[in-house]
């Protein structure tokens, strides 16, 4: 049997994605998760999930936050990231960050059946028209990935909240531990982003920013 997680906000599009699915895999049971803490809890309880469709924007999931942790606690699990933003820098970004697919929304349901076949195989999946415009992304941009990915998830939860304008104590309040223990998150988030302060920190999220 093929279980498919679908991780997505939105009820109505978890619904009538996992409808317009059933036709071509009638063998599929198809899980849905409407946050990033749902869908967690979904895998942890379903180990055997051969594919995860997963949505940008969902709360917890923010600043490709529920893509980071899901590849660092799932490292093995395929992930389809499935999104209404098309833009070139945010599927260079979502396959950078170790995604095996970029699906858009619009795509037709047929198109969509046919790239979780191909995820599902072990090959990568971006529709045929961004291929070659993958190619010649930011050179800036690709570099700048590379050190993003060995921020942790909790590392990005303390970018947001900086982005967000908050102090240490807050953030600290937010997440529910000292504000020693926020300080060197954020001494770990400048050495590896290899900047030095937190307003260029600040800069690199506008720099990464989708939405």
């Amino acid at each position: 049997m093929t279980r498919i997680l679908v991780a997505d906000d939105h009820p109505l599009f978890r619904e009538a994605l996992s409808a317009a699915l059933e036709p071509y895999f009638k063998d599929a049971e198809i899980l849905e998760a409407g946050s990033l803490e749902a869908m967690m809890s979904v895998l942890a309880a379903n180990r055997q999930i051969d594919l995860l469709l997963l949505d940008l924007n969902m709360p917890g999931g923010e600043y490709f936050n529920g893509l980071i942790t899901v590849k660092d606690e799932y490292p093995d699990l395929p992930v389809a990231v499935i999104s209404a933003n098309e833009s070139i820098d945010v599927v260079a970004q979502v396959m950078g960050l170790g995604a095996e697919g970029f699906i858009p929304k619009s795509s037709p349901t047929k198109e969509i059946a046919s790239a979780i076949v191909t995820i599902k195989s072990g090959e990568n999946w971006v529709p045929e028209e961004m291929k070659e415009d993958l190619q010649n992304v930011d050179e800036e941009l690709t570099i700048l990935l590379k050190r993003f990915r060995e921020l942790t998830p909790k590392q990005i939860q303390v970018l947001s909240f900086l982005r967000a304008g908050l102090m240490n104590k807050q953030i600290a309040h937010e997440m529910n531990v000292t504000e020693a223990t926020i300080k060197a998150h954020i001494s770990a988030i400048l050495r590896k982003l290899e900047i030095n302060t937190r307003t260029q920190a600040v800069l690199l999220m506008d720099k990464l920013q989708f939405s």
